[in-house]
C-alpha cells in the first residue's frame, strides 16, 4: 500500500499506513491545520480559517500540542491541528464520523496519539477525528470591551471551527458530514454539552456522547473579570482593556502563563475557576450568551440522541490529584452553586449535613471510599444526573445514561494513584476506547480487559451508526438492551464485567443533594 494523499480545501496532505487492534491496516493523517495560527494580534481571539499551502503537506506526525502546564510547560501557541483516521479514502459509501474533544479541565491535555490512539475504535468502520484547542488563559481570557474581539470562549470557538473543517473536508476521507457524533470526557464531556447549547454549533453534529462532564458541572465555568488581576500581576499600569490587551499580546507565552497560573485556585467545587467557559454578552458571534440551565430547562438547544454517564469512583481523582491525599477545607465539599456565604451559620450547617450523610461521624480517612463517593457526587454525578433529567423532560431524542464500574488492569488512572478499593476512577473508561502509553502490548483474548474493550467500542460505535447502542438482538458481547431514560424511570446501564440495566443511580445521594439545594433556596428566600 502506498502512503495516502488526500486533497482538502487548503491543499494536499500525505498520511501514513497504520495497524489497528485487530491487525488490519488503516490510514492516519495528523497535524493538519484547521485554523490560522492564533499568534500576535490573533492571540485570545476567535479562530480564523486556515490558509492554503502549495505542494503536499506532511501529515504523518502529531501536530504541536496547545501550550499548557502540567508539571512543566509544553506545547505551542501554533497548535490548531486536526487528525483524521480512516479505513478507506473516497469510499463508495460514506462512514459515520466520531469527533473527539479531549479533557484536561480546560487548562491542559491534547489529542496526541500517546493518549488517544485510534487503534480500537477504527476497527468498527468509522472515521475518527481528533484535534487540539486552546487552553487556559489563551483559550478563555475575556474582556468587557466588545470592540476588542475578545469576549471569551475562544477555545470553544476552536471546536466549532474544527467541526466546520469536518463539514468541508471529511468526505474526502470517506466520512459522512451528515452523520457526525461529538464525544468527549471530563472537560471534553462538558464541551460536548456546551456545543449542544450553542447556536454557533447548529447543524454541525448529529449525536453526542458526554463522558464524566456536563455544562452544569461547577468546575466547567470560568470567571469573567480576571484580566485586571492578571494585569496587576504583570505590572501593567492601566485599567483600559485596550491597553491591557496590547500588552498581553506582546509578552512571551511563558510569562503569560506564569502570571495567569498565580490566579489559578485549586480544583475546588467551592470556587469559580479563573479561566474557563463563560456566558458572553449577546451578539451574532457569541458561542454562549445565556445560562446553560435556562437553555436546558426551556428546551432551546440542539436535540440530538445523547449518551451521558460517569465512572463509579470519579472522586479518586479529586482526592488524589486535587486535594493531594487529604480531606481539605469545606470548599471541596460545598459547591459554590449552593450560593451560601462561606463561614455563615447556614454554610457551616450545610457542611455538617454533608459530612453526616457521607461519613456518619466516622473519620473519613479511615474509609477513603466515603471520600471517593462524596467527590464523585458533588464534583460530577449530581450535575450530570440533573442534566440528563432536564434533557429527557424537554427534548425529543433518547438519553442513554451509564455508570462505568469495570475494574481491570486497564484502569490506568486508578493504578497510577495506587488505589485498591473497587470501582473505576475518573478517566479509566478511556483505556477501553483508546490505546494509550500504558496499554499492555498483549491483551489476552477473552480476558476481562479484551472483552471490556470490545464491549465499549461496540456500544459507542453502535450509537454512532444507529443512534442506539444496542440496536440488535442480544449476544454474548452485548447481553442486554440499553434503555433510555423514561418519563417516570431514570434508566441507566451499569457497565462492569457484565452489562446490567438499573434505575436511579445513587438514589439516596441524589435525593439528599437535590433536597439540600431546595432547603438552602427556601432558607435564603426567608432572609
Amino acid at each position: 500500500m502506498d502512503d495516502p494523499v488526500v486533497t482538502v480545501r487548503e491543499g494536499k496532505v500525505r498520511g501514513k499506513i497504520s495497524t489497528d487492534f485487530d491487525g488490519n491496516h488503516f490510514y492516519s493523517f495528523q497535524g493538519i491545520p484547521y485554523a490560522k495560527p492564533p499568534l500576535g494580534d490573533l492571540r485570545f481571539k476567535a479562530p480564523e480559517p486556515p490558509e492554503k499551502w502549495n505542494g503536499i503537506l506532511d501529515a504523518t506526525e502529531n501536530g504541536n500540542e496547545c501550550y499548557a502546564k502540567s508539571n512543566i510547560y509544553t506545547g505551542s501557541e501554533d497548535c490548531l491541528f486536526i487528525n483524521v483516521f480512516t479505513k478507506k479514502i473516497q469510499a463508495k459509501f460514506l462512514k459515520p464520523v466520531m469527533f473527539l474533544i479531549h479533557g484536561g479541565g480546560f487548562i491542559s491535555g491534547s489529542s496526541h496519539s500517546i493518549m488517544f490512539g485510534p487503534e480500537y475504535l477504527i476497527t468498527q468502520d468509522v472515521v475518527l477525528v481528533t484535534f487540539n484547542y486552546r487552553l487556559g488563559v489563551l483559550g478563555f481570557l475575556c474582556l468587557d470591551d466588545s470592540t476588542l474581539g475578545v469576549p471569551g470562549n475562544a477555545g470553544l470557538k476552536d471546536m466549532v471551527m474544527a467541526l466546520n473543517w469536518v463539514q468541508y473536508n471529511i468526505k474526502n476521507f470517506s466520512g459522512d458530514p451528515n452523520n457526525v457524533t461529538i464525544f468527549g470526557q471530563s472537560s471534553g464531556g462538558a464541551s460536548v454539552h456546551l456545543l449542544m447549547l450553542s447556536p454557533m454549533a447548529k447543524g454541525l453534529f448529529h449525536k453526542a456522547i458526554a463522558q464524566s462532564g456536563c455544562a452544569l458541572n461547577v468546575w466547567a465555568r470560568g470567571k469573567k473579570h480576571t484580566v485586571h488581576l492578571l494585569a496587576d500581576i504583570l505590572g501593567i499600569d492601566s485599567t483600559s482593556d485596550k491597553v491591557i490587551l496590547e500588552q498581553l499580546q506582546k509578552i512571551s507565552v511563558k510569562e503569560l502563563y506564569n502570571s495567569s497560573n498565580k490566579l489559578a485556585d485549586p480544583f475546588y467545587v467551592g470556587k469559580v475557576r479563573p479561566f474557563g467557559p463563560i456566558v458572553e454578552k449577546k451578539s451574532a458571534k457569541s458561542f454562549l450568551s445565556e445560562e446553560p440551565i435556562d437553555l436546558i430547562k426551556s428546551g432551546r438547544y440542539h436535540k440530538v440522541p445523547l449518551i451521558m454517564g460517569y465512572c463509579s469512583r470519579e472522586g479518586i481523582f479529586v482526592y488524589a490529584m486535587c486535594t493531594k491525599g487529604t480531606l481539605l477545607n469545606d470548599e471541596t465539599i460545598v459547591p459554590y452553586s449552593v450560593n451560601l456565604r462561606i463561614g455563615s451559620d447556614q454554610y457551616n450547617s450545610t457542611v455538617n449535613s454533608i459530612k453526616k450523610f457521607y461519613f456518619n461521624d466516622r473519620n473519613p480517612l479511615e474509609n477513603k471510599d466515603d471520600i471517593y463517593r462524596l467527590y464523585t457526587d458533588n464534583f460530577f454525578l449530581l450535575d450530570m444526573y440533573n442534566s440528563a433529567r432536564y434533557l429527557s423532560e424537554t427534548g425529543n431524542s433518547p438519553i442513554y445514561f451509564y455508570k462505568f464500574s469495570l475494574d481491570t488492569t486497564l484502569n490506568s488512572m486508578k493504578r497510577f494513584y495506587s488505589v485498591t478499593e473497587p470501582g473505576a476512577c475518573h478517566s479509566d473508561e478511556l483505556s477501553y476506547l483508546f490505546k494509550n502509553g500504558l496499554t499492555p502490548e498483549d491483551i489476552e483474548p477473552k480476558s476481562p480487559e479484551y472483552v471490556g474493550i470490545k464491549r465499549m467500542i461496540k456500544l459507542w460505535t453502535n450509537f454512532v451508526k444507529y443512534g442506539n447502542p444496542t440496536p440488535n438482538e442480544q449476544n454474548n458481547l452485548l447481553s442486554t438492551s440499553w434503555k433510555p431514560l423514561e418519563s417516570s424511570r431514570f434508566n441507566y446501564l451499569d457497565i462492569g464485567e457484565e452489562l446490567v440495566m438499573k434505575t436511579d443511580p445513587e438514589k439516596k445521594a441524589m435525593y439528599f443533594w437535590n433536597n439540600l439545594y431546595n432547603e438552602t433556596s427556601v432558607a435564603k428566600a426567608k432572609l
